[in-house]
């Protein structure tokens, strides 16, 4: 049965929402009395499969589809998730969840994005208040992983449990939150440097432009991938937190902060950060901001995955899970049709794959072609354990045609035949397409070695039989366009 998520309001976040559930493959119904609204989450979600996609290194399943109700009820029927995002107003929000639970009956998850309220808060008065929890995300919904989870006192265990199993499956890390407080965890420390932002613009000190740059060119870098605490521990040094504390811990007397005091935001405040703000953005849309906005949160959590890091190992952990199931061949014995093309490749373009031009770097059609050529080796055997033996393949020649442009966000594949497999000698040709699109050819000749001699081995017979069966197998299909060429050559 098809999952299905309602989204309760299609605000900024109820539309980073949507975006989240419809790519990672749910069934989405969105209600929101907004004469707008479709058009706001349509912009959302250009934005989402722009970017999403990419932080993968695998095949998002397949989109799934979107409904925009006219009544709350209708979208509320039969769904898997309900996830209200209305304006923080606790009144209106138990209303909200009063009329759902009259139509869902209180058997689904109803999780709240309020920053501020308690859960305790949201389900008073509901009928089934032990199905309500507070699921607080981060904006952008769709490719911050946190999402904050605090459930009160009476709600149903197994309610938690299925929600958390729900968001890691979307990718999200859900930190579940003890106790019921203000505004959880992560908004306390928001709140925190806001606060003492505002007083550093009141009080004429630094401008919202030099407060950002405190924040992007210094400790925020160090809050990205480390946190708090764990950036602390090492500037304690060798003797670690202990000695941090002993010699920082004294600071937390000074007057330094006005965290207990806020500035009046008086109409002369609210133009004068206005204005600095307004100055700081330039010419740029809110669509622009978001997109460049979204392109350095991909890059930086891309390069986190190279190092195995934060937000990066999370990322890596949802790949390893997701392919176990998705769609690409996982094993020689698993390739139903040994006479086709066998999919090597199965994934969406990254953002920071792209260049000046807009469209695919050159360079990373060979990796996405280096990428096919080690899953091809995986397939016939030449896998880790293998090559720990002391047997491996080598590229020796390589030819690259480009035929199509690719954009960000681009669901990609790579089909690969085997044009010989004799002997020491494996000859690929690899097919990059986007839907039905021949975008490029790869043609690659590789050589078996020894590890030990770096010279041309014979592979196992293991390799030797499966190239050969694969390579008989596909000399029955048509000699595909772009096989033998050279650079130049006339077609």
């Amino acid at each position: 049965m098809k999952n299905i998520a309602a989204i309760i309001g299609g605000g900024v976040i109820g539309g980073g929402w949507a975006a989240r559930f419809l790519l990672m493959g749910w069934d989405v119904r969105v209600f929101d009395p907004d004469p707008e609204a479709e058009r706001k989450i349509g912009e959302v979600l250009d934005n989402a499969r722009r970017s999403l996609p990419g932080l993968s290194d695998t095949a998002l399943p397949t989109e799934g589809n979107l409904r925009f109700c006219e009544t709350l009820e209708d979208a509320v029927i039969s769904a898997t998730w309900v996830q209200e995002s209305v304006p923080e107003r606790l009144e209106l929000k138990q209303k909200v969840y009063r009329q759902i639970q009259d139509h869902e009956g209180g058997s689904v998850i109803i999780g709240s994005s309020t920053s501020g309220f308690k859960p305790t808060e949201l389900a008073d008065g509901a009928k089934h208040p032990e199905a309500i929890l507070v699921a607080h995300p981060f904006n952008p919904v769709y490719l911050l992983p946190l999402v904050e989870l605090v459930p009160h006192p009476g709600t149903e265990p197994g309610f938690v449990d299925d929600a958390k199993e729900i968001l890691t499956s979307l990718g999200m890390h859900p930190l579940l939150v003890r106790k019921e407080i203000d505004a959880h965890v992560a908004d306390r420390f928001l709140e925190a440097v806001w606060r003492e932002a505002l007083w550093l613009v009141k009080d004429g000190i630094a401008t919202t432009e030099e407060i950002d740059d405190a924040i992007r060119y210094g400790f925020g870098l160090r809050w990205a991938q480390m946190g708090l605490f764990e950036t602390y521990r090492i500037a304690g040094g060798e003797a670690g937190m202990a000695h941090f504390i002993e010699q920082f811990g004294p600071a937390l007397k000074w007057p330094w902060t006005k965290l207990m005091d806020v500035p009046d935001l008086t109409d002369d405040l609210v133009n004068t950060i206005a204005s600095q703000s307004d100055r700081q953005s330039g010419t740029r849309s809110i669509r622009q901001l978001e997109r460049i906005r979204d392109n350095n949160l991909v890059a930086m959590m891309r390069a986190l995955k190279a190092q195995n890091w934060g937000a990066g190992a999370l990322l890596n952990d949802w790949d390893t899970a997701r392919n176990d199931t998705s769609d690409a061949v996982m094993d020689y014995a698993e390739i139903e049709d040994i006479g086709a093309p066998i999919e090597t490749v199965n994934r969406a373009v990254p953002l920071d794959w792209t260049d000046y031009n807009g469209h695919m770097n050159e360079a990373k059609y060979l990796q996405v072609f280096g990428d096919a050529t080690d899953r091809f080796m995986w397939i016939v055997g030449c896998d880790a354990d293998y090559i720990a033996t002391g047997g491996s393949y080598f590229t020796a020649e390589t030819h690259i045609r480009h035929l199509d442009e690719i954009h960000a966000g681009t669901r990609i594949r790579v089909e690969t035949i085997c044009l010989n497999g004799q002997g020491k000698k494996m000859h690929v040709f690899h097919q990059l397409w986007a839907g039905e699109r021949l975008c490029a050819t790869g043609e690659h000749i590789l050589i078996h070695v020894s590890l030990e001699t770096r010279r041309p081995s014979d592979p196992s017979d293991k390799i030797a039989r499966r190239l050969g069966t694969i390579e008989a197998a596909h000399h029955a299909l048509p000699t595909p366009d772009g096989v033998g060429r050279f650079v130049g050559a006339p077609r």
